[in-house]
């Protein structure tokens, strides 16, 4: 499977390569750069060659674009701040390319861009006023970027919802929960952000005993029970477990309670593991969890 998508990367990178290397040629033989030059063009001249080199000059600033970004896939960043700078970078690289498109694609058509932008001024700030959000939205991508609050593989809590940062871009952010579900979220909607990432989370498990355990000698027991289950997990495990006593008495069992530090993105699989090595353990030292048991008295 890997290899076959190594081959269609290769394959869409030929693809990309040729499509520029054309795009140049025809561009340079055709004039097409010329029309950048000169915006100032008042005739447009819509003709069937001007709409095949729009086509080229599309299906060009495309390639360069999947170029990019093949580039920056390249990078491998080390840690969570580099992996949001490529999101970012490659959201810009998106929207650079569309105004690009939209702009030179006017200029081949003969239209005075510079021109329309500045009649357009007015309109736009109206405009402007009906799209605060979306302008809010890059203004709190911008500041987010800056102020460092939270990047690419962070563990992070929003409104409820809980999982890890997948994607930035200057707009939106997606976050990816543990089931794989996917929420984006408009940027300037990241508010009271839990950032879990920094922290050492605490992963807790209890476990019931029968009432008749001898309780002082099954405590002398534990901390070689707790430094082998740590040994056998200290790729999760930040350190050893901790017995923490007598949670309550139940109806039926004592239960006893126990934590151990775990990273925020084993917050899960730590109280897993625990559980499961603590009834071993427990069975190993002639201790069964209770269970529910019924006494029938026939007269």
């Amino acid at each position: 499977m890997k290899q076959q998508k190594i081959s269609k990367k290769v394959i869409k990178l030929i693809i990309c390569i040729c499509v520029v290397a054309v795009f140049v040629g025809i561009g340079y033989f055709a004039d097409m750069f010329d029309s950048v030059e000169n915006t100032f063009k008042t005739d447009m001249h819509i003709t069937f060659t001007n709409i095949i080199m729009v086509v080229i000059m599309g299906a060009g600033v495309m390639a360069v674009k999947y170029l990019l970004d093949t580039a920056l896939s390249l990078a491998k960043p080390r840690t969570h701040r580099g992996s949001t700078l490529v999101s970012i970078i490659s959201s810009i690289f998106r929207y650079v390319a569309v105004m690009l498109i939209l702009c030179w694609g006017l200029a081949i058509l003969g239209v005075n861009v510079s021109t329309i932008i500045a009649s357009v001024g007015v309109l736009a700030l109206i405009i402007g006023f009906g799209a605060e959000s979306l302008i809010e939205d890059v203004i709190t991508g911008l500041f987010m970027l800056l102020e460092n609050q939270y990047n690419v593989g962070d563990i992070v809590e929003v409104s409820g919802f809980r999982g890890v940062v997948s994607n930035i871009s200057i707009r939106t952010t997606a976050i990816t929960d543990i089931s794989g579900n996917i929420k984006i979220i408009n940027n300037s909607d990241m508010k009271n952000i839990l950032n879990r990432s920094s922290i050492i989370s605490k992963a807790a498990s209890e476990i019931a005993i029968p009432y008749a355990t001898d309780l002082e000698k099954l405590e002398s027991e534990i901390p070689a029970l707790m430094k082998e289950i740590y040994e056998k997990n200290s790729d999760v495990m930040k350190s050893e477990p901790v017995y923490l006593g007598v949670q309550s008495l139940a109806e039926s069992s004592i239960v006893l309670k126990f934590v151990v530090d775990v990273s925020e993105s084993d917050i899960y699989k730590g109280p897993r593991l625990l559980n499961h090595d603590l009834l071993l353990g427990f069975r190993k030292l002639g201790v069964e969890c209770p269970f529910p048991q019924v006494d029938v008295h026939n007269k």
